[in-house]
């Protein structure tokens, strides 16, 4: 039992870091970060200030081309939504729980 338990942690960990690539590759086309590589973004690092450097308008393109690219809904009036702008991690899990509420 523990080694089918492994095998789907492993498979959630791979989805996430195949979702967090998909972010990045998304962040890069929609803000027009020419020259950079989605192994050039850390996921852990912040996305506005000292991290990426991204600003208030950037955060809204991102948020557009967020909800077009995976089919989600995001609530602009929601404080929480600030939270899950950190990280390209906190984005992937702000998608993934979407996905789940669907």
């Amino acid at each position: 039992m523990k080694f089918f338990q492994a095998e789907a942690n492993l498979t959630q960990r791979d989805d996430m870091k195949n979702l967090e690539l998909e972010i990045k590759k998304v962040i890069i086309d929609s803000l027009n970060l020419e020259g950079m590589a989605p192994e050039d973004i850390d996921s852990a690092a912040p996305l506005f200030g000292d991290g990426l450097g991204l600003d208030s308008i950037d955060a809204l393109e991102l948020g557009l081309a967020l909800k077009k690219h995976f089919n989600i809904r995001l609530e602009s009036s929601s404080d929480e939504l600030k939270e899950h702008f950190k990280s390209v991690e906190t984005l992937a899990q702000l998608i993934t729980d979407l996905r789940k509420g669907d």
